[in-house]
């Protein structure tokens, strides 16, 4: 964790998959989060906000949450992912530029994909609307 150019709390990362370097200022529940693990022995012997588990474990835990709170829908790291950049910042009116860069992404076309599902689903709202005002 840095202080950001703002004086907020930002967490750093370089992205396995690409190697691109992603800087993410923390909402303040994603602080709670990351105080809560603070003086997490795992973590702080490995020099690192989180302990470091297998993403097959990340996924393990979120299905027995998913299961616990009776969601039907397979949560997975990737998901998680997703539901952040849609839910979380593009409906809220983040820029696609800064979720790109949030999710190190070196191309925008990479992050567009996530908008073309925001446009799905208001085409899909729209047609139920369009629907109760046609039958009236």
């Amino acid at each position: 964790m840095v202080i950001g150019i703002d004086r907020e709390i930002w967490i750093n990362t370089t992205r396995t998959k690409t190697g691109t370097l992603s800087r993410i200022p923390l909402l303040p529940q994603a602080l709670e989060i990351v105080e809560h693990y603070r003086d997490d022995p795992r973590a702080v012997n490995a020099g690192t906000v989180f302990p470091l588990i297998t993403n097959q474990k990340v996924n393990a835990y979120l299905k027995e949450i998913a299961d616990c709170l009776g969601i039907q829908k397979e949560l997975t790291f990737h998901c998680a992912r997703h539901t952040f950049a849609t839910t979380v910042t593009l409906t809220n009116g983040v820029p696609i530029e800064t979720v790109s860069k949030m999710l190190g992404h070196r191309s925008l076309r990479t992050t567009q994909i996530y908008a073309k599902v925001l446009d799905k689903k208001v085409s899909d709202d729209m047609a139920v609307l369009k629907k109760k005002y046609s039958n009236g």
